[in-house]
This record gives C-alpha cells, sequence and structure tokens, in this order.
C-alpha cells in the first residue's frame, strides 16, 4: 500500500516510532519556531509595555480565529484553557443546577476519568443517571430517551471513545436535546484535529472542551473550552479577576465571553505554538489529515488481523472510529508489551475496556506506513 502523504519530515524526533497521539501528539518544527519567536519577542517589547500588551490580544484573537474554523463557531465562544479538564469542570461545578436536576451520561466504567469523576462530584449534590452501554461503548437511542424528564438538565457524552476510537451519534442526539432545550456537553479531546467533522452547528451542543496537544498537534497546558454565547449564562464562572469582571455600583459584574471565563490565563507562549498548529493542519487539510488517518489505522487493522491470538476492538467501519487501533494479544500481557516495545524506540500505550486491558495505539497524519509495519512486526517477533 502506497500512502500519498508524508508529512514525517515537518516534525522532528528521533528514530523513535510514535504512536501515542490520542494522549499527546508531536508537534511540528514550525510551531516550536513559533514559542521561540514569541518569547524573544515579547521579551524585546518589554513584558510589560503597551507593544507587548497588544502583541498578546492579537496572538489569542489569532487563535481564537484559527479554531473558530475548525469547529465552526464565533471567535468569542472560544475560552483558553489549560485542559480538557479544565472545561469539563467549568460545566460540572459551575452550572446552575436547580433543586431536584439530574444529569445523564454514558457508562461510567468504559468512560475516561476527566469525563467521569467531576460529573460523579455533581452527581452527590443533585440526580446522576447513567445510560446503560453494551461490549463496545454504545448504548440504545431509546435508552436515552427514556431517561429524559422535565428535570434534566444536562445531558453528557463523549465525541470519540479513548480506548476503542468508537464515534459516536452526537449530532443526532443533539437534534433530540435541541428540541426538548436540553443543555448538552461534549468531550471532544479524541475528535477535534482527528476527524474532519467537528461541527458544532450540526452537534447542536451549548458546551464542547478539546485540548490542544492531541490530535492539534500543539504544546501541553493549552486546552478550548468551547461556551455558546447564548449559554454563557448558565455557568457561573469558577474564577473570577480583573481580566474577566468589573466592580460596578458596589457589585461585581461579569464580562461578556469569552473573557466571562478568561481569568488568570497567562499561556501565551502555549497560545502562539498551538495557534500555529492549528494553522498547519488547517493548511494541510482536515479533510486531507482525517483520511491519512483512517488509511493508517486501517493499515495496521490489516496487518493485526493476519496474525495469529489478535483479538481488535472497535468498529469494523473506519467511518464509525478515528485512527485509534485497540487490541489485545492472547498470553500477553499488554503492559509488559508495551515496555517491549519501548524499548525498541516504539511508543503505544495500555488502556483499559471495561476492566481488561488492552494496547493502544494512534497513528496521526505524520507517521508512515514504514512505521506502522515496524511495529506489526515487532508484535510479531513479540
Amino acid at each position: 500500500m502506497n500512502l500519498s502523504s508524508d508529512f514525517s519530515q515537518e516534525f522532528p524526533y528521533a528514530d523513535r516510532v510514535y504512536l501515542n497521539n490520542a494522549s499527546t501528539s508531536r508537534m511540528p518544527k514550525e510551531s516550536i519556531q513559533a514559542m521561540n519567536d514569541f518569547l524573544v519577542q515579547y521579551n524585546e517589547y518589554g513584558p510589560d509595555s503597551e507593544l507587548s500588551d497588544n502583541f498578546v490580544k492579537e496572538r489569542l484573537n489569532s487563535l481564537r480565529k484559527a479554531i473558530s474554523q475548525i469547529i465552526k463557531c464565533k471567535q468569542e465562544e472560544i475560552v483558553l484553557t489549560q485542559s480538557v479538564t479544565d472545561g469539563i469542570n467549568f460545566v460540572a461545578n459551575g452550572m446552575k443546577f436547580k433543586q431536584g436536576a439530574n444529569i445523564i451520561t454514558r457508562g461510567s466504567n468504559h468512560e475516561h476519568p476527566a469525563n467521569h469523576y467531576p460529573w460523579v462530584r455533581a452527581g452527590q449534590k443533585i440526580g446522576l443517571r447513567e445510560i446503560a452501554i453494551d461490549e463496545t461503548g454504545y448504548f440504545q437511542f431509546d435508552s436515552l430517551k427514556n431517561m429524559v424528564d422535565g428535570n434534566t438538565q444536562l445531558v453528557v457524552l463523549s465525541h470519540a471513545l479513548f480506548n476503542t476510537g468508537a464515534i459516536l451519534p452526537v449530532e443526532e442526539i443533539g437534534e433530540y436535546l435541541a428540541q426538548k432545550s436540553i443543555p448538552y456537553f461534549i468531550d471532544a479531546a479524541q475528535t477535534v484535529g482527528c476527524i474532519s467533522n467537528v461541527d458544532v452547528t450540526k452537534i447542536k451542543c451549548d458546551f464542547m472542551s478539546f485540548n490542544g496537544s492531541k490530535w492539534l498537534c500543539g504544546p501541553m497546558g493549552m486546552g478550548i473550552f468551547f461556551c455558546k454565547k447564548e449559554s454563557s449564562e448558565l455557568i457561573e464562572p469558577l474564577q473570577i479577576g480583573g481580566e474577566s469582571a468589573i466592580f460596578h455600583d458596589n457589585k461585581i459584574v461579569h464580562k461578556e465571553m469569552p473573557a466571562r471565563f478568561q481569568a488568570g490565563f497567562r499561556n501565551w507562549v502555549g497560545a502562539a505554538g498551538l495557534e500555529a498548529s492549528v494553522n498547519f493542519l488547517l493548511k494541510t487539510g482536515i479533510e486531507k489529515i482525517r483520511n491519512q488517518n483512517i488509511k493508517l489505522a486501517n493499515l495496521m487493522r490489516e496487518e493485526l488481523s493476519k496474525m495469529r491470538d489478535v483479538v481488535l476492538f472497535g468498529p469494523q467501519e473506519d467511518r464509525k472510529r478515528t485512527s485509534i487501533v485497540s487490541f489485545a494479544i492472547k498470553d500477553q500481557n499488554p503492559e509488559l508489551l508495551v515496555k517491549r516495545l519501548e524499548k525498541e524506540n516504539m511508543i503505544l500505550a495500555v488502556r483499559e475496556i471495561f476492566s481488561k486491558k488492552i494496547i493502544r495505539a494512534s497513528p496521526h497524519f505524520f507517521n508512515t506506513e514504514s512505521e506502522i509495519l515496524r511495529v506489526t512486526d515487532a508484535l510479531r517477533r513479540n
């Protein structure tokens, strides 16, 4: 199989095959350079000066503009955070829940802790309802409908699952919830930058959280919280400061979006790096990236399926999954196998499906066919 594109030269690294992009991705050279350039320029302007202040505002606005092109929202609906977890907690801890309200989430023992623990804690004060799921992590739409009642104040879903890459039908569910005027939160950590159809206007979500260091190929310490402007009053900001509020007539008044939730954000160099990464992806083409990711994932699944005692997880149809490839090998300890692979300069991850340990590979568009084959050849030897 000859994959049409090779972006590997844009991502500096030694002789290591990196297939853990669902956790943290590599950064392109130009993003690393952009962070260096930002620090040099900021320092030359004088960190606390009008020039530096305008310079920072320009970078933050440029980042919001780039992100808005990917998820199809207004620039002022993008709040800069440190992580996916920050955005989740903005809603879980800041939502103005009424007495007797309930939250509906997907089966928690198949969910990422960052999109589980905050809702469990919120559920200690109000009702928490968990949709029954099957062995794949999917659930019946009717199961959700049967849980919704007049006290349902929020529905929470992951766009794609962190362990198998299965993509959930978030648009169909969003349409149903919009008709009932029920607020909707999406954890998009595993989709933005990985698949091409993350569109908040089609998903009809009120809130979405994702980070910059996974599929967007940005630096650690950068996250994005999308908050629909019309839904911003549903949440009480968890932090407050001069950036996010004013003191007027003896009372605190929150500023308009995105400043409302933006108190104390200072990772400006991270924003410069993420801006460069997002623009790199946009220039490459999100649809092209999606196609490349699936080609690599399909190649890996094809090679693994030829091996004895290998069990593959996740949907067979590639339109229903991201580029995550999850598998197990009979009589092989996933943790020991991943450690052995790392000694051979191949980076994969161990995750869980319910209580079962599995191996997760997550190629991104800068990975190559030869890297995939190198990993599958190593698995045959092990």
